[in-house]
Formats: C-alpha cells, structure tokens, sequence
C-alpha cells in the first residue's frame, strides 16, 4: 500500500515540521503540503494534488482530521470519495484508518454525526425562514421593482400614454419581469396597452 501524506497550516507564521514528522515516520512515499491557507475551504493546491496523486489501494494520511479540513460535513464528503476509489484514510490523532474494522466504525460514526448537522442546520434554515415571513421579511433574491415604483408604472400604463417597453427601458429591466411585478402585486393588465417607441421623459 503506498501512503500519500498531506500536512496543512493556516498561516506562513506556522510550522509544518511536527506534522511532516509524524508522516515521516510511517515511511509515506509522497508528503503534499499547503502552508498559509484556512481549513474552511476545500480549494487547495496541495491538497488537490494529494488527491490526485493517489489511486485505487493507496492511503492518504493526515496527523489530525482538522488538517484535512474544518468541515464535518466536507471531511466525510471527501474520505467517501476516497473509499468509492479504492483509497483507504488513515488520522494519527484521531486514530481512524478506514483500512481496519475499528477505523471503519469510527467513521461511519462521525458520518451519523455529520448527517445530524446536516439536519441540524436546514432545520435551522427554515425556521429563520419561517420567522423572517412572520415579521413580513420577503425571502429570496431582491425584487426587481420596489412596490412605489410597480405603483407608478401601473399610473402611467392606465394613463394610456407609455408603453410596457418604454417603461422596462426607464427601470432597467426586462418587460416580462415588469409584468410579473404588476400581476404579483395584483394588478391585472389593460386589455390593449399602447406601443409608444423610445423612452418616456419622466
């Protein structure tokens, strides 16, 4: 079994050599590193080179899971598509190593753990989601058109003198989105609306 090892620290003021060590120790046949870079995020050019450099019967080993990363959910995300190529995954600290049985458990343990975050934060999701209709807070991406400006359009197109697309050229947008915002605020369109060229002067 070849062992690829991966060692990480989050700032350049940091040492890597407690963990190169460590990995020495175990005879690895290749050591990745990223130095300066944070945990939170899985875009790393030593790591994708780790990564990449095992395959199907290697071991990718890390000193500690946080090297690895600072997500539970990403870290199982990341050791599963390790196990679907055949590679096994070995943390000194946390003595989990996929290649045995105990290891195994261990993981799918910590796999429990990160399905019940999951849950845990889209819970919390759509409670606050819940709670910001309540208080009458709209969810979503920002609307196009403010509830004074679909007033005003709606003024001008009863007025009979501008058009839907001279209108949607004076807000910036585009005539369909201008008619949504009309329909959702419940006002319903004139049966023949005029076709006044250019934009309006108002």
């Amino acid at each position: 079994m070849r062992k690829i090892g991966y060692a990480r620290v989050s700032t350049n003021e940091q040492h890597l050599d407690l963990q190169l060590a460590a990995l020495h120790s175990i005879s690895c046949d290749l050591v990745f590193t990223d130095q300066g870079i944070s945990g939170v995020t899985f875009d790393r050019p030593g790591l994708a080179d780790a990564l990449a450099s095992v395959s199907k019967g290697d071991m990718l080993v890390v000193w500690r899971l946080d090297r690895l990363g600072r997500s539970l959910i990403d870290l199982i995300r990341v050791i599963n598509d390790l196990g679907t190529r055949g590679v096994e995954f070995r943390s000194f600290n946390e003595a989990i190593d996929t290649s045995t049985s105990g290891g195994r458990l261990t993981f799918h343990i910590m796999g429990a753990m990160a399905e019940f975050e999951r849950s845990i934060i889209s819970e919390r999701t759509k409670a606050g989601m819940s709670a910001a209709r309540s208080r009458g807070s709209l969810i979503g991406r920002r609307p196009a058109l403010t509830p004074e400006q679909i007033a005003e359009v709606r003024n001008l197109i009863e007025l009979g003198k501008v058009s839907v697309g001279a209108l949607a050229a004076r807000y910036n947008v585009h005539p369909r989105t201008l008619v949504r915002g009309l329909k959702q605020r419940g006002y319903s369109m004139p049966a023949e609306v005029p076709e006044v060229s250019g934009t309006p002067h108002l």
